[in-house]
């Protein structure tokens, strides 16, 4: 859309309905738990303010990706396109992503169901370039309508790139490897959530996500991503606390124990980081 008015139709029933009714929902940022301090978080970093799942510049060749309709995929890799913009307001939800609020700086984006991929794209991080700079945003929300190239920009995000009374202009873009972060991961277990349903929103990851993993009777279960963005065990994966293993699309790799079951709240890894072994 290009002025914030024309709400972008129903995507699934578990997710946000909609982005309209996210708006209507304007979810609450949930307070953060500091998971306890036998928590341990393992991060392959190179040092510095890098991301929980930093890694450096992917090899030649295409990431291993989990992608929902045929033939999407997350930009990823750092390789710049080009496309056009417009903007949107999500009055502070945290759209298709379930993010619980919006960014506080309000720099996000909404991506077309082929670079979406189903929530593939989720937490990433994009530079876009138009007539009057460049801004950083985070992938938040999709657009049903937008094709590959199109990007639907926070207000405030586009403003910072162009002139707003154009609604439209061209852009280039590409994929932040390893962007900075403000802090160690996230896990918000969805409300509903217990022994027997397992269900876990990872953030402050950085890099697009591959795998999410809980650890459970000495072995590694896989979590299926669905397009809201959380990662879902059907059966449920006991009653915690969980270890937790999360591999992003340039397969690095970081482990989180001490998760608990506290559907709604947001829960940080504790802040140490140091490399792990595969």
């Amino acid at each position: 859309m290009t002025d914030g008015t024309v709400p972008h139709p129903p995507t699934d029933d578990h997710a946000p309905a909609s982005r309209a009714a996210t708006r209507r929902r304007r979810l609450a940022a949930a307070g953060l738990v500091t998971v306890a301090a036998a928590v341990a978080v393992a991060l392959a970093v190179r040092g510095g303010a890098a991301p929980a799942c930093a890694a450096p510049p992917p090899p030649a060749g295409v990431p291993v990706l989990a992608t929902g309709p045929l033939g999407a995929a997350p930009p990823v890799g750092g390789t710049t396109r080009s496309g056009k913009a417009t903007f949107y307001d999500s009055a502070g939800a945290g759209g298709n992503c379930s993010r619980p609020a919006a960014p506080a700086n309000r720099m996000y984006v909404a991506l077309g169901p082929g670079e979406y991929a189903a929530g593939a794209s989720c937490g990433g991080f994009l530079d876009v370039t138009g007539p009057r700079g460049t801004v950083r945003v985070l992938v938040m929300d999709q657009c049903p309508e937008c094709a590959p190239g199109h990007l639907d920009l926070s207000a405030e995000a586009f403003a910072r790139i162009a002139d707003p009374v154009q609604g439209v202009v061209k852009v280039s873009y590409r994929a932040v490897v390893n962007p900075p972060l403000p802090g160690p991961l996230t896990f918000r277990m969805k409300e509903g959530s217990s022994q027997w349903w397992f269900a876990v929103l990872v953030g402050d990851h950085g890099n697009p996500l591959r795998s999410v993993e809980v650890r459970q009777n000495g072995s590694w279960r896989a979590a299926q991503r669905q397009d809201y963005n959380y990662w879902l065990i059907d059966s449920g994966a006991g009653p915690g606390p969980y270890t937790i293993r999360v591999t992003d699309v340039y397969g690095n790799r970081a482990t989180a124990t001490g998760v608990r079951m506290l559907p709604g709240q947001v829960q940080r890894s504790a802040a140490g980081r140091r490399p792990i072994s595969r």
